[in-house]
Formats: C-alpha cells, structure tokens, sequence
C-alpha cells in the first residue's frame, strides 16, 4: 500500500462528501434571497410560504457542510504536513479571512434565518437571508483563492528555513492583493459560483417538479419552479462562457493540464477538439473519439491550423497527469453542461407557449436532473486537481525557468503510515455514509410534508405583538374546532 495514494484517496473521498453540500448551500441562498425579496414586494403569501419552505433545507444542507468541512483541516495536519509547511503563510492568511469575514457573517445571521419567523419584521428578515447568503458567498471566496494559488501561484516568494538541523522551504507572501487576485482567482471563482446557482436551481426544480407530478402543493411548486427555471436558464449560457475563458487561463498557465484535459499526446498543428472518446496511454492516441477538426487550436490560438502542445513535449518539464481520469472529468462535465442549455431552453419554450407544466416527460427529467448537477460540480474539481498532477502547487515559469512548486508526492507527513491511513478510511467512511443516509432521510422527511398551509395574517402585523396575538389567536381557534369536533 502506498501512503501518497491512500492519503490522496482520503482526502478526495472527504472533500468530494463535503462538496455535496457548499454548492447547494450557495444555489439556495439566492434562491431564498430572491423569494424574499419577491415577498416584499408583491405581499403574496405564497412568496414568504415557499421562503419558509426551502429555508428549512438550507438549515440541514448548512449544518451537513460545516461538519463534513471540519475533517478536511486536520488532514492538511495528519496526513500532508510537509504541505502545510510549504504553503502555511499563504493558507493562513486564507482560512483566517474565511473565517472572519465569511463564516462568522453567515453563521451570525443563520439563527435570525431559521427562527426569526413572525420574531422579526420581514425586512429584517430579509436582511438576515442576504447576509447568510453573501457570507455563503464570501466563504467560497477565500476557498477557492487558495486552491487558485495552488494551480497559479503569485504574489509569494520562495525562502529556505533551517529549524531543529532540518532545512526547508516555505512560501512567504510578498503582495498580499497579488496572492488574492492570482491569474486563475477571478475565471475559477466566477466558475464555482455559476455552479453553485446551478445547482441551487436544479434542486429547487426537481422538488418542485415532483410535487407538480404528484399534484401536491400546485401553486407552491409552479412558482418555485418558473424561479428556478429561469435561474438554471441564465446560469447554463453563462457556464459555457465562463468555461472558455477558464480554459484560456488553463492553456497559459497549465499547459500539460490542458493536454490531459483534451487528450493532446503529441504536438501538432490544426488539432480538434473530441467531444467524446477513450485515451489510451500505451497508443498514445484517443480511441472510439468523435472530434471537430482544428476547433482546439481556435478557441486557444485563434487560428484553426495553429499549434498546440503536446504532452510528448510537456512531460519531461512539467510531469503527466492522468490523461484518462483527468480527460473523462471533464468532457462528462462538458457534456452535462450542454444537456443543461438545451433541457433549460426547452423548458423556456413550454413556457413561453403556456404548456410547461403539461409536459409530463419534461417534469420526470428535471426531477432526476439534479443528480446530474452534483456530479457536473464534482468532476469539475476532479478536472481541475487531477488535471495538475504531479504538482499539489504548480510552479511558476521565471525566464524560462520552472520556480517553486511542490510535487504532491513531497508533501505528504512523514510520520504517517499507509495501514493509518487506510483504517481512517475506512473509520470515516461509515462516519460519512450514516450522515450521508441521515442527510437523505431528513431530506425526504421535509420533502414529504412539504410546505406548511398558506396563511392570510395581514403583512404589516408580522414580526410584531399584534402578528403574535394574531398567531395565538388561530392556534386557540384551531384547538376548539378539534375540542367540538372530539366531543361530537
């Protein structure tokens, strides 16, 4: 058993559990902002009945990803320590500023969230959604700026270190703001956050189709349907830009990572883009693959007969990654993606016709189409970590020169064993599968009462006295209607 490859199973086994739940929780907080603020603005009922509902899944989607998320910060400990040497400064500064402007913020406001119904005025109300939303936001922010410098890493220097006769290296940040705005953060974050929305929408859509199918909570559903049609609509055209420009910033800066992601073995001018197919190491040539002929060489150069390198030229400076892993990722993202634009347009026609909720094959796609979301945001993280193997932090190209960068097989913990590793596997394993079928159980819970009965109690009397004296009122009324009906 090797350490290296057990300790990067675990921690591709925590962080792709935790990566569940983030999304989710980021999709659903502008869902919940936009019903809010829907509610404030029309006074429909319905608005703040279908606020409440999906505020009670944010609630357990929120607590299932702080508790996943934990494990992953003492693995950076046990298992990767020579890593956490490496990049400490950087990864500090970080995880501190997560923890100080994004998870205090949303968390701070997440009580106001769950429980300051008929508590506190709906516009207060509101802006306690928006910051639990933004502190969503913002937490994904300072995640994704680190894992950015790991890929493009900037705004550092390189220093040695002598502690106890050991001597090593260690990143130092030199320019704080570079560090942040590395040449990957903006195209990565804009990228996770559509998925994010996505993701959001999608959810919202297969809950709602199914109660539509069943014939249950029809208002309710119609409307957080339209909403997160109209979400996933504008999210899906907005991906497939995004991705381009991503990929653009792969091409730069990653070259071998892009030469795995498109299956490129060897060097050559006018080469296609595959829209599918099966690389194979031994041949060095991608099998059974459907190609658009020079499409790769424009969307990088610009020109349909430019060259684009391969790994025959790239491995001996910059390592191979594991095309078949890295390629299969990726086009299945891709491919999803495409799925999504067309399925969403096709709603929006239905739609447009007033004939959307009478397509019943329609609603039985969008029900299971949320499974597809979650493994679109999952192979995209493993696109892009595997995709920049062997580094766990790519180098930088000074005057033609490969500088820093640590190899992931350097970074692993020296104490720690591979029968260790493995038993927390498999420990953490049945951890993650009873959160994993208690996260479903309560799911299908919530989902099978669905939201509670519209109520009529005039807006201004929410979050006040008369709102609680009216809300005592009907439950007193309610408690003698069932008092006559038991005697009778």
């Amino acid at each position: 058993m090797d350490v290296v490859f057990l300790s990067r199973l675990q921690f591709a086994l925590t962080i792709m559990f935790h990566y569940l739940f983030p999304p989710l929780t980021i999709g659903l907080g502008v869902v919940l902002v936009y019903l809010e603020g829907m509610y404030l603005r029309t006074r429909e009922p319905i608005f703040e009945n279908a606020a409440r509902f999906w505020t009670k899944i944010f609630g357990l989607n929120f607590a299932l990803g702080v508790v996943t998320g934990i494990v992953m910060e003492f693995e950076f400990g046990t298992n990767w320590a020579a890593y956490s040497r490496y990049v400490g400064d950087v990864f500090g500064s970080a995880l501190a500023a997560e923890g100080i402007f994004a998870f205090f913020l949303e968390s701070g406001f997440l009580s106001l969230l769950l429980f300051g119904w008929d508590r506190i005025g709906p516009k207060m109300h509101f802006f306690a959604t928006c910051m639990v939303a933004l502190g969503g936001i913002f937490s994904s922010v300072w995640i994704v700026i680190a894992n950015s410098w790991q890929q493009t890493p900037a705004g550092h220097v390189i220093r040695e270190h002598t502690i106890n006769g050991e001597t090593f290296l260690r990143a130092e940040i030199v320019d704080f703001w570079a560090l942040v705005f590395n040449p990957s953060t903006v195209n990565r974050l804009i990228h996770v956050w559509i998925g994010c929305f996505i993701l959001g929408a999608f959810f919202v859509m297969s809950i709602s189709a199914w109660y539509l199918l069943k014939g249950r909570h029809i208002e309710f559903a119609k409307r957080s349907f339209k909403g997160g049609l109209l979400l996933a609509t504008i999210s899906s055209l907005a991906q497939l830009n995004s991705g381009h420009y991503q990929a653009e910033g792969v091409a730069e800066h990653q070259p071998a990572k892009l030469a795995a992601l498109e299956g490129v073995y060897k060097t050559e001018k006018g080469v296609g883009m595959y829209i599918f197919g099966w690389p194979d190491d031994e041949t060095e040539t991608v099998r059974f693959g459907l190609e658009i002929p020079g499409m790769l060489s424009f969307l990088v150069h610009g020109d349909f007969n430019a060259e684009v390198a391969g790994l025959d030229e790239l491995e001996e400076r910059w390592g191979r990654p594991p095309v078949w892993l890295t390629f299969q990722a990726y086009h299945i993202m891709v491919g999803i993606g495409m799925l999504f634009i067309g399925s969403t347009l096709v709603a929006c026609f239905y739609w447009w016709r007033g004939t959307l909720f009478e397509q019943r094959w329609l609603l039985w796609y969008f029900v299971f189409a949320v499974g597809l979301a979650f493994v679109a945001n999952e192979l995209g993280w493993v696109a892009a970590e595997v995709g920049r193997q062997p580094w766990i932090v790519y180098p930088t190209v000074v005057n033609g020169e490969l500088v820093g960068g640590l190899r992931t097989s350097d970074g692993i913990s020296e104490a720690v064993r591979a029968s260790q590793v493995l038993s927390s596997i498999i420990f953490f394993g049945l951890i993650y599968l009873m959160l994993f079928a208690l996260w479903i159980s309560l799911l299908h819970k919530k989902i099978s009462h669905g939201p509670e009965p519209l109520t009529e109690s005039p807006p201004e009397h929410k979050g006040t006295v008369l709102g609680a004296a009216a809300a005592l009122r009907r439950h007193e009324h309610s408690l003698t209607e069932a008092d006559e009906q038991s005697e009778s």
